[in-house]
């Protein structure tokens, strides 16, 4: 199999689109992201996945926190903005969750403090401890074969 067919198949898998942010000398940094998920109740702990050419990786191993900010529907122009796809956006706004940068209307901000990074292959997945969540009511914005979607109503 091919690079293109790969990630054909893995974009066959709906996702959630997140936005992580982190902090480092005051200046706050973000990448969207759909590598994401929940791996331990006790201990809360997720997981992002961060590839070795992306500038974040640097900053989350500088900062050691991260939040992941699930994304609602509307919000798909901020994950434009941080997937690099809008050059010309207005300033996003910040707000801080225990201390890390979270982004404002999200469906769910989640701070975490990296408790072990692990190389595997061409990323590095960063296990995050949960420190605090804030959870908002509203539809989830969705990734699915290369296109932004919203859940339908049967």
């Amino acid at each position: 199999m091919d690079d293109r067919q790969f990630r054909e198949a893995m974009g066959k898998f709906a996702t959630g689109v997140t936005v992580v942010a982190t902090e480092v000398d005051g200046n706050i940094h973000g990448m969207t992201a759909n590598a994401f998920m929940s791996v331990s109740l006790n201990p809360k702990l997720v997981v992002v996945s961060i590839a070795e050419k992306a500038q974040m990786l640097e900053k989350i191993k500088q900062s050691g926190t991260f939040s992941v900010n699930i994304l609602a529907a509307d919000q798909q122009e901020v994950s434009m903005i941080f997937a690099g796809q809008l050059k010309n956006h207005q300033e996003v706004v910040f707000e801080h969750l225990n201390g890390v940068p979270v982004l404002s209307n999200a469906s769910a901000q989640i701070s975490c403090e990296v408790s072990a990074a692990h190389v595997e292959g061409d990323h590095t997945l960063f296990i995050g401890k949960v420190t605090d969540i804030r959870i908002e009511d509203a539809e989830p914005l969705i990734y699915y074969s290369g296109k932004y979607r919203r859940l339908a109503e049967d």
